[in-house]
């Protein structure tokens, strides 16, 4: 037998109509069957306009939009559910209460106690049951009378605390309604949205739930995509010319020939190892390639051993292992007390220098192209170091102005004194003031190493002799030559290099924005050091130590170079984003314990979210779209995170399966009107592991979009509140990729 049902009062100032009451019944009919774990459920309502409210079929009224929102999300989170028209011909005890409560000009408490019609048939069975209704107790003694009173005493105070705890929650400020609606929804641990799973199951296929028809449904590409880069499609890279690199560059299908479908897994494939065995081990079924085991077989990349492929560590410069290699550089470079944390590794093979620096406390940024070295990215990638397809050809590479303190290149095979010195200049341009540049391998010591390249002398000779006039004309100083190896410094301001404004070789750029880039050609021209006042300034700014710099107020802040963005509002920034994290790690509590190694964030800001999660068991990629209102990159930088500017029109630069959890905050609305939102959620789909996790801010009419799109994707999803409630407008989606692989045609 169902007893009655006591709601809280909410504060709900003159409602002024019988459609907002309606309303209100409605919303919170549909909460008590989700709560109960109803799926197909039927909700009838004898409001003709609000049946159509919540379908987009009639326009909302501004007075119940904010009720006819949160129906909307209930209803995308039952599978299939409707709110249909009945017609009422005769209630007279509901026209009653709607008649009366839609007369209130201020809040009057009124209970109405109706018995079911199906109850009086046990009325004689057990007439005291029924007739002893709630706040209707009846004494027919005058002993009674005094219980009586303290009764009513008691009911009208508690009354009257649940209208101020209404009110209260109401304002926003409370976060009752957000944790009872959830665990109304999950009557279950708080801590895990309990529809989907995070944990990972490496392999095992079950069938997939069967979708509505209205949503549509994408297919799976045909197996020879299983490593599909977009924008670095071998087929397409050899329709343009070789010079400087232009066929490895980015160049992306056209709208036509976009794949609107999923990129599966290969057989086999299972999670990657969690990382520090990651940086060692990688399974041979996620990226099934051995070439390299053979062609760098002496320079000790990489092995294959049995179902893995082994990473001893060594590289073309570091056959004895990159820690070695490693120690020599930090006898120079000042790697070990947070002055160095970022740096940019060109040509970075399978990562081994940017995976040793992780035990300093230094995070590169390592690029290599898509060439015939296969899938050395992606070896990167699946040993959990950041890394991206790219390459030093004729475009700026795409991250800001004075971004590194140290960059590297160990026989990258990059021709630095071509082209009158430009591929230096880009990298001073990257380069911090007082930041270090390494090379290692040809030229350097052509003299003694000559021979063992089995490359002229001349030629040697010549090419040393311009990487030392481009950097002289950088105004570099050179800290150490030995062996195949060489250090330069890049000077702190200007004050030094006071000569080469007479030279006649120093171009110097002319832009007034020097981290636009994004397809921007480079020029052989020098980026201008900001202004400073004295001879020891740091130009742009002297950066903290890391780990203080990570939530110092960084220069580019203080110092106002952002338009319109104070020191407050980045402070407040950062505490949001504090709170935002912390409510993610509530609704998934393996978020920070190296379960996801490999993250992304699509619109990262000023680095909030890797902020607030930092940790030595994961790193972001923090990502700035190139259509932000604000360039926010080079704050991220000076953090000591790392990041890339991005258009997410396009593809993105890595290979399939190659995060294990990305977040994009109001992503949608920020491309909305700009590219198709689906073809966004199929890259993402792309460049996620299988039961790789997705975390979606937005406003709640944007995700209800997207939310109805995955549906057709093999994700698993839940739409839950803000942490302040769910009054408030901007929402949460909550996704997991189904695992499933190439020929299969069920999911897990």
């Amino acid at each position: 037998m169902m007893g009655p049902m006591f709601r809280g009062v909410k504060s709900i100032p003159g409602m002024g109509s019988e459609l907002e009451i309606e309303a209100e019944a409605l919303r919170w009919a549909i909460y008590t069957l989700a709560g109960f774990e109803y799926k197909n459920v039927t909700f009838e309502t004898d409001s003709q306009i609000l049946s159509k409210m919540p379908s987009g079929e009639e326009e909302i009224w501004p007075r119940v939009k904010s009720i006819i929102q949160e129906i909307s999300i209930s209803l995308a989170g039952l599978s299939e559910a409707e709110v249909v028209y009945y017609s009422r011909t005769d209630n007279k005890v509901a026209d009653r209460i709607v008649k009366e409560t839609a007369t209130f000009t201020s809040i009057v408490l009124k209970l109405y106690y109706i018995v079911p019609s199906w109850l009086f048939s046990c009325r004689e069975a057990d007439k005291s049951f029924v007739e002893q209704p709630i706040m209707a107790i009846k004494s027919s003694s005058a002993d009674n009378k005094t219980r009586s009173s303290v009764q009513i005493f008691i009911v009208f105070s508690l009354c009257c605390f649940f209208y101020i705890l209404g009110a209260w929650q109401r304002s926003g400020f409370g976060k009752g309604d957000s944790i009872a609606l959830e665990m109304t929804n999950s009557g279950a641990d708080c801590n895990i949205v309990p529809s989907l799973n995070f944990e990972t199951h490496h392999a095992g296929e079950s069938s997939i739930s069967g979708s509505s028809a209205k949503v549509k449904t994408f297919e799976p590409c045909d197996a020879l995509y299983t490593d599909y880069t977009p924008c670095q499609d071998q087929r397409r890279a050899m329709t343009f010319p070789r010079d400087s690199m232009i066929y490895r560059e980015r160049h992306c299908a056209p709208e036509s020939e976009k794949l609107r479908c999923l990129v599966p897994a290969p057989k086999g494939y299972v999670t990657p190892f969690s990382w520090p065995k990651s940086r060692d081990y990688v399974p041979y079924a996620n990226a099934p390639y051995k070439a390299l085991t053979v062609e760098k077989a002496i320079q000790n990349w990489i092995q294959y051993e049995g179902e893995v492929f082994r990473f001893p560590g060594g590289g073309t410069q570091f056959p004895q292992g990159a820690d070695k290699y490693i120690d020599q550089l930090a006898s120079v470079i000042p790697m070990g007390n947070g002055t160095v944390r970022t740096a940019l590794d060109t040509g970075c093979g399978v990562a081994s220098w940017g995976a040793y620096l992780w035990s300093r406390n230094v995070r590169a940024m390592s690029f290599a192209p898509r060439d015939s070295h296969e899938a050395q990215v992606q070896f990167a990638l699946e040993r959990g170091v950041p890394a991206v397809i790219g390459v030093l050809g004729t475009i700026k590479l795409p991250y800001p102005t004075r971004a590194f303190d140290m960059a590297h290149c160990s026989r990258c095979l990059i021709p630095w004194g071509a082209n009158d010195g430009m591929y230096l200049m880009e990298v001073d341009r990257v380069l911090r003031p007082g930041g270090y540049w390494i090379l290692s391998g040809p030229p350097i010591n052509w003299k003694i190493n000559y021979k063992a390249w089995q490359r002229p002398k001349e030629e040697l000779q010549e090419e040393q002799r311009k990487i030392e006039e481009a950097a002289k004309l950088l105004c570099w100083e050179k800290k150490y030559e030995h062996g195949e190896i060489a250090i330069w410094q890049k000077r702190v301001n200007d004050d030094a290099c006071r000569s080469r404004q007479d030279d006649p070789r120093a171009n110097f750029c002319k832009t007034d924005d020097t981290d636009d880039v994004w397809y921007k050609k480079m020029e052989a021209c020098i980026t201008p050091y900001p202004e400073t006042s004295s001879s020891d300034e740091v130009a742009g700014g002297e950066l903290q130590v890391f780990p203080d710099r990570l939530n110092a107020v960084p220069p580019r802040i203080s110092s106002g170079s952002i338009s319109g963005v104070t020191v407050d509002a980045y402070e407040d920034d950062n505490r949001q984003w504090k709170k935002h994290v912390k409510a993610y790690k509530r609704i998934n509590s393996l978020l920070d314990t190296g379960r996801y190694r490999n993250m992304m964030d699509m619109n990262a800001g000023f680095g909030g979210f890797a902020a607030a999660i930092e940790s030595q068991k994961l790193w972001v990629m923090n990502v700035v779209p190139t259509i932000a209102e604000k360039n926010r990159l080079g704050v991220v930088y000076e953090r000591g995170l790392i990041g890339i500017y991005h258009d997410w029109c396009e593809a993105f630069s890595t290979y399939p399966r190659t995060y294990d959890l990305i977040h994009a905050n109001h992503l949608f609305s920020l491309y909305k009107n700009k590219c198709n939102a689906d073809d966004i959620l199929l890259e993402m789909d792309r460049i996620l592991r299988p039961e790789g996790a997705v975390i979606i801010r937005d406003d709640v009419d944007t995700l209800i979009k997207v939310k109805r799109i995955i549906s057709g994707m093999r994700w698993d999803s839940k739409l839950v509140d803000h942490e302040d409630g769910p009054l408030v407008n901007e929402k949460v989606l909550i996704a997991v990729k189904q695992y499933w692989v190439t020929n299969s045609t069920s999911a897990q």
